[in-house]
């Protein structure tokens, strides 16, 4: 493949963007070097190497030692709304045990929910992203149940709405199974 940070640093399609990401998932050295291209200065090759993870369908084992813990730095230091959103929905595609719970990306999440200057995707995403790891105690659902509970009071779209449904209805669940119900 040519290089693929010349190929990242254009506007490119998604025929392109998929022939990026099965180059990615040939080995993990492929990985980091898309991982790096993602944390560029260049907006468009940033913008473009995540656009390419959110095409590769692989476990976060599969990519390299930190891959989280980076893609959680990045999202805590990014201001640009196209890159919070591809790096929230590769998160949300992660599992979270309670040790591995960073309590700085769950109170960004919490943040943004109810944040009405940010985009419905990214309230969304931090919605499943908060109920992953609230689920695990349930004292951070009941404070989760509540910042969802103050979304009634705001404009909503479907798809937020969505989002607080589900959320609610698994952390109701969680309430019905704990009461031995």
């Amino acid at each position: 493949m040519e290089n693929v940070k010349s190929i990242l640093s254009r506007k490119i399609n998604l025929p392109e963007i998929k022939e990026v990401a099965l180059w990615a998932k040939e080995g993990i050295e492929n990985k980091a070097i898309l991982l790096q291209l993602a944390r560029s200065d260049e907006r468009l090759t940033s913008v473009n190497a995540l656009w390419v993870m959110t095409h590769i369908d692989q476990p976060e084992s599969q990519w390299p030692g930190s891959f989280r813990d980076i893609l959680t730095d990045t999202l805590l230091s990014e201001s640009d709304t196209a890159k919070k959103r591809m790096l929230l929905q590769l998160l949300r595609g992660m599992e979270y045990e309670p040790d591995t719970i960073r309590t700085d990306l769950l109170d960004y999440c919490l943040t943004k929910i109810n944040s009405e200057c940010e985009t419905y995707s990214i309230r969304a995403f931090s919605i499943y992203i908060a109920l992953k790891m609230c689920l695990h105690y349930p004292e951070l659902a009941a404070e989760l149940l509540e910042r969802l509970s103050m979304m009634s009071h705001q404009a909503l779209s479907p798809g937020l709405i969505c989002a607080r449904n589900k959320a609610i209805a698994e952390i109701s669940k969680l309430n019905e199974k704990d009461n031995g119900h």
